[in-house]
This record gives structure tokens, sequence and C-alpha cells, in this order.
């Protein structure tokens, strides 16, 4: 069994972040980029290919048939875009987005309206590349003028009336009063620096400034020079961070051969954005959650690839150590069947992690063959420039040799036998700390189960965002707060964040995994939650985890707290739940699944749903059933377990549950048992000094 202990897991972390994850590369100056960039040389376009690129990309288009259908897909889109008369009147932007209290929040018009321009310049001025034909060219820039005409590309959510009651990410100091550009601005800077790029050749010199006093007006000189009056300047931990920076750092490079003196700005970004990947986990794992790994590497590519052909692969982020050794680790490991991924934090979980081009760039740059692999079973469709840019790999992939993960830097973890069944069941969970108020969750000890596509034990995810959920406020949603988790109240003590807003971080809040075991019977995972919450009704809680491949979860809890505490194992269930005698049948489209309790406490077990309403009028409330697992310590120790498994039957249930035992031994380990499908499944727990511990024989 493969088993790593605790103390070296951490001894290993420790030596390597302080012999690599600090200083992975080298921070750049301005001098550094000056000695590499032979700006004279440069001609539009050059960012992400030049003329004699161009000649390979118009080759691929012919022959590659991929790039032959998103090719023929832009070029029928654009005949709307061709067509369309462009508005130059532009829509109000509403006051309070994220609440939608006025009828400018709720029409959408001005969001459509900066989008629509936007894109439709970057789609044209790219097919006028491909192409030669400057009808393209002409209609981008009038959709360029037009968006280059807004007073500002920062949107009103992330404007101060709303932003500044923001509890600020890790590594940000509270006192944030300038919102002036955000990552609507770094992604309007890159999409734009493109355009700038690409229509060069063909526009007039005022049609040139039109689009570069833009860029200068609403992206460098909003950031150049004051970076230490930008929060996302050092929020590392921040999907935000590689976005802006990006954004700022293509407008940098666009700008070259005008204003040379930029390249402060691309040594900026680099350095930046490298600190960012730094963040990355010793396995890949990141924070925020899948959805914004996403957001924040996917941005920070687009500037990656630029710099990197610009200087010759001198300055080449691909090579950063933490992005290098593990590029889609954790989105792959994140993954489901059927095309979903774990939405822990406010990730989405709506589909798996990761654009087509960000993979294959991902894995042509690193050829780890796991990308590869994952780019072939990701079954999103092709349809944009950088699908042309960034073809697949060439080379063959394979999948990870070891289907379960401990995420040791966050302490996520993944339990299944493999990575395609649908009929073998998937356990996940987190442990942690509390301490990220961007985008965490108060979830430490939580858990799901997957099977047959389905959640029997899900996690809530966001629930949306209006603009109270990024205040303190967040805490006391459901979908945030550990109420709406699987986790456990001990009279209702619910567990805190480790920052609030304009407190100091308190990064002992949270909980670790203590012990991660893997093979391909038996998986097993050992949490500590306890300083997740305040103690002072919770004690202790140590959670044991085993995944019985492929399809017997068993949860162990040990819960110390006064005696006669009300103790509540909560449960959240994607499918019908139908209360029993003592147990739980789980209803699913596929199947069902029975949890059934093995304790010696009296117990009983009740329905529950949170009330939900967002700060939103066009939302409407709506209720999130549970179910508990209650009882009333009968002492300061308590040791309770759950079984979850599939089932026919009811019947199926009861054999189940006239077998089940929990032993306490004379030497105080603890035996549990119970029979399935005519076979007897026995786990010994060692009674250690801190606490239970699964028996490794």
């Amino acid at each position: 069994m493969n088993y790593i202990h605790k103390p070296l897991i951490k001894l290993i972390i420790i030596s390597l972040f302080f012999g690599q994850g600090c200083g992975l590369m080298a921070q750049v100056k301005k001098s550094d980029i000056d000695k590499t960039l032979d700006i004279s040389s440069l001609e539009h376009p050059y960012l992400y290919f030049n003329e004699t690129d161009k000649k390979k990309l118009i080759e691929r288009i012919n022959s590659d048939q991929e790039s032959k259908d998103v090719f023929r897909k832009m070029k029928a889109k654009a005949k709307v875009w061709m067509a369309m008369p462009v508005d130059k009147n532009i829509p109000i932007q509403g006051k309070n987005t994220r609440a939608n209290w006025s009828e400018e929040d709720r029409n959408n018009l001005y969001a459509k309206y900066y989008k629509e321009n936007r894109d439709n310049a970057f789609y044209l001025a790219f097919l006028y590349q491909m192409t030669g034909d400057e009808a393209y060219a002409q209609k981008s820039f009038e959709f360029a003028d037009a968006f280059c005409n807004l007073t500002t590309w920062t949107q009103r959510a992330h404007e101060f009336p709303i932003i500044y009651s923001r509890i600020m990410p890790w590594n940000v100091p509270d006192d944030q009063v300038n919102f002036n550009f955000d990552h609507y601005n770094g992604d309007s800077g890159r999409l734009m620096a493109a355009v700038y790029d690409w229509l060069y050749p063909v526009l007039t010199q005022a049609q040139r400034d039109r689009i570069r006093g833009a860029l200068l007006e609403k992206v460098i000189t909003r950031v150049r020079g004051d970076y230490e009056f930008h929060w996302w300047a050092t929020a590392y931990r921040c999907n935000w961070c590689g976005v802006c920076n990006s954004g700022v750092g293509l407008v940098g490079l666009t700008l070259l051969k005008e204003h040379p003196q930029l390249t402060d700005v691309v040594a900026e970004s680099y350095n930046r954005i490298n600190s960012m990947f730094n963040e990355l986990g010793l396995d890949g794992g990141w924070q925020e959650g899948g959805s914004y790994w996403n957001y924040g590497v996917h941005t920070s590519a687009f500037f990656a690839d630029a710099l990197k052909r610009l200087t010759n692969g001198k300055f080449n982020l691909f090579k950063n150590k933490r992005l290098l050794d593990n590029p889609v680790t954790f989105p792959l490991y994140i993954s489901l069947p059927g095309y979903k991924s774990l939405n822990f934090e406010d990730s989405g979980g709506g589909g798996w992690v990761g654009s087509p081009h960000l993979i294959n760039k991902l894995a042509t740059e690193t050829q780890n063959p796991q990308a590869a692999w994952y780019r072939n079973q990701l079954i999103k469709e092709p349809d944009g420039v950088f699908d042309i840019l960034w073809p697949r790999p060439t080379f063959a992939g394979l999948p990870p040799s070891q289907p379960s993960l401990h995420f040791r830097t966050i302490d996520w973890w993944v339990m299944r036998s493999d990575f395609s069944s649908s009929d073998k069941v998937i356990v996940a969970g987190k442990a942690g700390k509390n301490d990220d108020p961007h985008h965490g969750h108060l979830d430490i000890g939580h858990f799901i189960i997957y099977w047959n596509q389905e959640y029997f034990i899900k996690d809530l995810g966001k629930s949306g965002y209006d603009e109270k959920y990024f205040d303190q406020d967040r805490f006391d949603y459901p979908e945030a707060s550990s109420e709406g988790h699987n986790t456990l109240l001990v009279n209702g003590e619910k567990q805190i964040s480790g920052k609030y807003y304009k407190q100091p971080y308190d990064y002992s809040i949270g909980g670790e995994v203590l012990d991660f075991r893997t093979n391909a019977k038996r998986d097993y995972v050992l949490m500590d939650p306890t300083n997740a919450y305040p103690k002072k009704q919770l004690k202790k809680w140590r959670r044991n985890i085993i995944l019985e491949k492929p399809k017997i979860t068993i949860l162990l809890d040990e819960i110390h707290a006064q005696k006669n505490a009300e103790i509540k194992l909560r449960f959240h269930s994607g499918v019908d739940v139908k209360i029993h005698d003592g147990s739980v049948i789980l209803e699913g489209n596929e199947g069902k699944m029975a949890l059934i309790p093995i304790t010696d406490q009296k117990f009983s077990i009740k329905t529950g749903r949170h009330p939900s309403q967002m700060v939103n009028a066009t939302q409407s409330f709506n209720w999130i059933d549970y179910f508990d697992v209650e009882f009333m310590s009968s002492s300061k120790n308590t040791l309770f377990s759950n079984l979850i498994l599939p089932v026919k039957d009811q019947n199926q249930m009861k054999k189940i549950m006239s077998s089940k035992k929990m032993e306490m031994l004379e030497n105080g380990d603890m035996k549990l048992s119970f029979d399935y499908e005519n076979q007897t499944f026995e786990y010994h727990f060692n009674k250690t000094k801190t606490g239970y511990l699964l028996d490794e024989n």
C-alpha cells in the first residue's frame, strides 16, 4: 500500500517550498528584457505569429480538419458581423449589477454591447490576417472604435461602491481604495492588444492611434508605476493576478514599437505571473477551485506564449517548475465521468476544466503525457482563434498510473478506481485552511460521493454572485457556510474563517489531512478539521474515510465534546432521500445507495432545509434540502460510523444492517464489520495517542 507519513509529507513540503517554491525562476528586470528583445526588428504582426508563421497557419487551416472546421465556422459567423451596423450609442451601465435593482442592471444591454464590440473586433482582425481581405480589417476597426469609445473597460461590479467591502485575499493589504482596473480590463487589454497587432499593417495612422490611445488610457496608464495600489498585483493565490497582469503585459508587448520603455510592464507581468505559478501546489492544486485555476492559468498562457516567442525562449513561463511538473494534474483529477468536475469552493462543476487550446498548449510546451491524454478525453469542441494557433499535441498521451491523489499543498483528495468507469464510486473531499475569503468555503472535513454520474452525497457549489457574496456576509450563505456542507455541528457551532474584513489573517484556522493511502483495492484518508472551529463546543474531530473499491464508502468520525452535547452529522444529496428506521435510502436514476449508521449511540435521522436568498432582485428564494444523523453524546469521546454503499432494495439494506458491528477491544482499539454481497468486511482501527487510525493490515 502506498503510504506517506504526515510528518514526512510536511518535511517534503517545507524543503520543496523553501528550496524551490519561492524562487522557481529568477525575477527579471526591465534591463533584462531590453537586452533580449530586438525591438527595432519587430514588424506587426508579431505577438502570436509573424509573416513566416502565418504561412504555416494558413497551411494548417487547409490541411488539418480540426483547424479547417474552426476557421470555416468563424467565417460563417463573420457574415453576421460584417452585415451588422456598429452602434455608437453606448447603453447605460447599471449602477448595481450584482443586485439587479434597476432596469439597466437587468437588461444586460451594456454587457452585451461591451462584449460584442470587443470580441467581433478580435475575430475579424484574425480573419483579415488569414485571408488578406481588407474588408474584414475595416469592419474590425469599426467594432474596435466603438469599444475604444467606452469611458472605461472596468465593469461596475468591481468599482468602489460594490467592491470596497470585499475581504482581500492572501498577500494583499486591507487598506484598498483604488479599483480602477479589474479582470475585465485584463481580458480586454489582451484581446485589443491582438487587434492592434493584427490590424496594424492596414490601418491609417489615425486608426492606429485610436486603438493605441485606448490601450494606453484604459490599460497602461492605469497600472504602470502604480502596482502597489492595485490589490490584484500581489494576490498570487488569486486568478485575478494572472488575468490582469497578462492583459497589461500583452498591451506592453504590442506597443513596443511606439513605446519601447514599456518593457518595464513586460518585466512586471513576467515576475508577477511567475509568482502566481509559484503558488500552484506541489501536485498542481489550486485552492480557488477548478474554474479559477482555468481562468488564471489560461489567461496567463497568452502572455507566456507571446513573450517566449519574442525572446526566443529565454523568458519562458511554461518552464516554471510548478506548472511544468503538473500542467493538468488538477483539472484531470477533479474531472468526473459524465463530463463534470468537482465543484468545491466557487467552481461551477459544469464540465471538465480547461479549454481545448489551453490543454493543447500546456501539453505541447511541457511534453507531459497526461496532458496529451487529458486533451484527447476532453470533449469540448474547438471553436476559436487559439484552437488554430495552438493545435493538438502530436505525441501520444497516457493516463496517470494512479487514479487517486492527495493534493498535498491544499489538502484536497480524490479516491477512485479508474478515470473512466461510471459504475465505480468516486469519493472526494477536502481539509486545508479556511484562508481564502475570495472564493473559499467553510467546508473543512467535507466530502462527496459520485456514482453513475450522480452526486449521492453532494457539494452545493456556488449559488451565484451578488453584491454581498464577497463581503463578510458570504460566510452566512448556506452555500459557503459549514452548515451547507457535509460536515458536523456540535451544539450548533459552525466553522470560522481565517480572514475577516480588515482583520489580520489567522493561518491556524482550518484543518489538515493527516494520512492518505491508496492502492488497487482500497483508499484511505484521515482528516483533522478541528481547527476550523472555535473549539468552544467541538474540542476535537478526526474523520476517517475508506473507499473499498469499487463501491463501498466507510465513514468513521471521532468526535470530542462535552457529555450530552448535541451532535449533528450533516449530509446533502443530489438524489431522492428516503428515511427509514435507522437508515437512509438514496435513490438516483441508475441505482440506489444506503446510508447505514454503525454506532452504539442512540441516534435519529431528520431532514431539514436551508433558506437561500441572494441579494439580487432577479434571483428567487429557494430551499436547500439536507438530512442529519443526530445524537446526544454519551461521553466526551464518541466514535460514529456511517456506511454508504449501493443496494438493490430495502431488503438488502436490512441484511447489511443486521450484520453491522462496532466492537471496542480491550486495548482500546476498535473493530468495524458488516456483510455485503456474500462477503464479510472488517476494519481494525488502532487507538493511538492522537486518535484512531486505520490499521494498515
